[in-house]
């Protein structure tokens, strides 16, 4: 059976209620709201419109629900731009938000064969340093950060505290050439490894962004594989036609200057 017009209205009424309450910290990040009985009595409503109400807020990541306990008020995924992937940390401290990490696996050893993971086209055997950390939002664990760095830039991290902040700005300081990033954005089932480090379920679908850094001269510097919590951050990709039109103009310049 559907809802009538009138109890489907009163559900968009009750999560509007809630959602304004959230969102002027009547109810602050990791309170619990009141229980279903309780809202039910407050609004007047059945349980049914109550429970609607709660999903709606749910979907938009304000609320999380399980089972036997209240609603805990949850904060909204932060977006990022796709410009703006070489700093985790000052893209969370931008938000007015506290950035964490935990490093779990930092090595220099020799490339092996094969690892199709790692498009970085270095030959076997040449030393890379391999570095694995656990990125946080307000000690919420957000994304499982893998980097693997060229020698002549990652040898230095060895000397670094990498849990004690952003390893671009350390880098950048000590004369790294990080120029330019490509992005490659899609999902993938988490493994459990990320399963652990996220707390989520292993096989959850799970936001994975793939780049590879290069110096001004375009040499692969380094490759990286972030994988997201997609309740705590994702994408945001903004375009323009004027940018399109600059791009397909370009495009057609080095087209026609190789002929």
């Amino acid at each position: 059976m559907t809802d009538t017009p009138i109890e489907e209205a009163k559900h968009v009424a009750i999560a509007n209620h809630l959602r304004r309450a959230i969102e002027s910290r009547q109810f602050p990040i990791g309170s619990e709201i009141p229980s279903e009985s309780s809202l039910a009595k407050q609004f007047e409503a059945s349980r049914g419109t109550i429970r609607q109400a709660l999903s709606t807020l749910k979907s938009e990541g304000l609320i999380q629900t399980s089972k036997g306990r209240r609603p805990v008020v949850h904060a909204r995924p932060l977006e990022q731009s796709i410009d703006d992937f070489f700093s985790f940390s000052s893209w969370i401290k931008a938000q007015g938000r506290s950035p964490g990490q935990r490093t779990i696996e930092i090595s220099r050893r020799r490339r092996e064969s094969p690892e199709p993971e790692l498009p970085l086209g270095y030959p076997n055997g040449e030393y890379l340093v391999y570095l694995t950390r656990l990125r946080l939002i307000d000690d919420q664990p957000t994304m499982v950060e893998r980097s693997v760095f060229h020698n002549s830039v990652g040898q230095s991290l060895l000397q670094f505290d990498t849990d004690s902040g952003s390893i671009y700005e350390y880098l950048i300081t000590r004369g790294a050439d990080l120029d330019e990033g490509t992005h490659l954005v899609d999902a993938v089932p988490a493994n459990a490894l990320d399963a652990e480090l996220l707390e989520v379920e292993v096989g959850t679908p799970i936001l994975r962004v793939r780049r590879n850094t290069t110096s001004a001269a375009g040499f692969v510097l380094e490759y990286s594989e972030d994988r997201y919590r997609p309740d705590h951050a994702n994408i945001r990709i903004r375009n323009t036609r004027a940018e399109a039109a600059a791009l397909i103009s370009a495009s057609r310049n080095t087209t026609t200057s190789t002929l």
